[in-house]
């Protein structure tokens, strides 16, 4: 029932995704009223593959965390997390409020052993492919164990969904020296080397895009920042290219024969395809849809969902992070 753009954009974005594939079964979880009305605006009904679980409930885009864990109970994120606890679900996926979509996940479902704080993880294109960055706003304080921990999780992740057997991992810092950046980057990075990590170093926020690193790991604060910071760039060159090839009645029929380099361009660069960022270190798969998210956007959060589910995400970090704990207390 979250989002901007509220419960047609999720149905529609469900529906979408079950006319491309069979292998999924959804739960709307929301209020089954208007969840109904919107299903049969899409000419769909609850089958074997789509049902609805009532929930009473909503947690608005700008409400409190605390007062949204403690005072609703029955909203339709804590029902659908606890679908995911009960092993009625797989995976819970939601446009709504970040912060209160961490707080109950992270109430209901608890954190791995070993994780001190669960982190926001999302994929970003580059050059040659995509590269994955944490944390995304969960954390804004960290200490160095904290990024440690990032850098496991997005280790596995990519590990896991890209098939790469040994991830570089790079930190986020104000410069590639090593006498750069604050005591938490400094101490995390000998973290880092001394462990079986593939460890690559410090990196600017320009190598991010070159895909230096098939993981990218910062504090939540650093993170957004950079985020947001290149959604607004990708939104500024959108804005120039149109404004260019409007500009009179040459540059439109210039644009006429550039439109197949235009899309692929558009293609390449759009964040639609890249929504869902994972709430790692929970004992149970939760993403989270940019909540601007169009339908095309929010389907691509379920795609991510379905990987992750696929791939035994969070059983292959609980393994990993047991490892990771072996190697500390001979270390």
């Amino acid at each position: 029932m979250g989002g901007d753009h509220g419960v047609s954009t999720i149905v529609s974005a469900a529906c979408q995704l079950l006319k491309e594939t069979s292998n999924v079964k959804l739960i709307l979880v929301g209020q089954q009223d208007a969840i109904a009305d919107a299903l049969r605006q899409q000419k769909m009904t609850v089958g074997a593959c789509l049902s609805i679980q009532h929930a009473s409930e909503i947690v608005g885009m700008d409400e409190s965390p605390a007062l949204a864990l403690r005072g609703k109970k029955d909203s339709s994120m804590r029902v659908a997390i606890n679908l995911v606890k009960e092993g009625a679900a797989d995976a819970c996926v939601s446009a709504g409020n970040t912060g209160a979509l961490m707080a109950t996940a992270r109430y209901v479902l608890k954190t791995l052993p070993g994780i001190n704080r669960p982190a926001i993880c999302t994929t970003l294109p580059t050059v040659d492919t995509h590269t994955h960055m944490l944390d995304l706003g969960a954390n804004v304080d960290t200490s160095a164990e904290h990024l440690f921990q990032f850098a496991v999780m997005g280790s596995v992740l990519v590990s896991a969904v890209d098939d790469i057997e040994s991830p570089t991992i790079g930190l986020l810092n104000i410069g590639e020296e090593e006498i750069k950046g604050n005591e938490q980057v400094k101490q995390a990075a000998k973290l880092l080397e001394s462990s079986h990590l593939n460890y690559h170093g410090f990196i600017e926020g320009n190598d991010i895009y070159q895909g230096k690193v098939n993981v990218v790991v910062c504090d939540g604060f650093a993170g957004n920042v950079a985020l947001k910071s290149s959604e607004g760039v990708a939104k500024m060159m959108s804005h120039y290219l149109k404004e260019c090839f409007n500009r009179n009645w040459m540059t439109r029929i210039a644009a006429l024969f550039a439109s197949g380099v235009l899309k692929r361009f558009r293609d390449r660069m759009d964040p639609r395809r890249h929504n869902g960022a994972s709430l790692l270190g929970l004992r149970g798969i939760v993403i989270k849809s940019h909540g601007g998210a169009d339908a095309f956007a929010f389907k691509h959060a379920i795609l991510e969902a379905m990987i992750e589910v696929e791939k035994n995400v969070p059983q292959m970090l609980e393994k990993e992070l047991v490892s990771v704990s072996v190697e500390q207390r001979a270390g």
